[in-house]
């Protein structure tokens, strides 16, 4: 298959390179048509794992001007760890080695809202969405002790405790972080304008900021 590897800091200015062309209006749809789907059947090479929330306006492949086979996507409400989602991100890593794992979460995140209000008012939801928010619920604990309040910062917050728990939970990925061979950050999707926004990342070889966006404007890792 005509898929190079790619570092995990050229991966990230691939991803990052889509979402300013999707901001701005521009997507180049890479990799959907009939050639793309024929090349892909023998087998799948994505050059990154994408763990996000399962809200409906955080389609990852739109967002970030991706096609068939480029990004091997987990998907769960608040983007919560599990067992499942823990194996699929190693297999990601491990199987097909991709070389960069994303957290994704934006603004106004349901999930997010639940936990917020649980720790606040009291209010708990049922069946298994009461899971779902004594998973995020941490993160607002952990946002309330360094006297957060913004949604902003809150959903910050609880990317970088996803991160972190996914490198504390999952030795195989730590040891591809601590190699180098995987890098993994958190982006905060904006819904109204379509920007992700870096928020944390470990194992790149330099700090990555919104400037290497203009660099990268039509560059396509696959």
């Amino acid at each position: 298959m005509a898929s190079l590897p790619v570092s995990p800091a050229q991966a990230l200015d691939g991803l990052l390179a889509g979402n300013q062309r999707f901001v701005d209006g521009a997507p180049q749809h890479p990799n959907q048509d009939a050639a793309r789907r024929a090349e892909l059947a023998p087998a799948q090479q994505p050059f990154a794992v994408l763990l996000g929330c399962s809200d409906s306006r955080l389609a990852a492949e739109i967002i970030f001007d991706q096609g068939l086979g480029d990004l091997f996507v987990v998907r769960t409400a608040g983007h919560v760890l599990g067992p499942e989602v823990l194996g699929s991100i190693e297999y990601g890593t491990s199987v097909l080695d991709c070389r960069l794992v994303v957290v994704l979460g934006h603004d106004s995140c349901g999930a997010v809202a639940a936990a917020r209000t649980a720790v606040e008012e009291g209010l708990t939801a049922t069946g298994y969405v009461r899971d779902v928010v004594e998973r995020v619920t941490p993160s607002v604990l952990a946002a309330r002790a360094a006297g957060l309040t913004a949604d902003s910062d809150i959903i910050d917050t609880h990317i970088r405790h996803t991160v972190n728990l996914l490198l504390d939970r999952s030795r195989v990925l730590a040891d591809q972080v601590a190699t180098g061979h995987t890098g993994i950050v958190g982006l905060a999707y904006q819904l109204a304008d379509g920007h992700a926004r870096l928020v944390t990342s470990h194992g790149l070889p330099t700090p990555v900021t919104q400037d290497t966006v203009a660099s990268s404007v039509g560059v396509h890792p696959s």
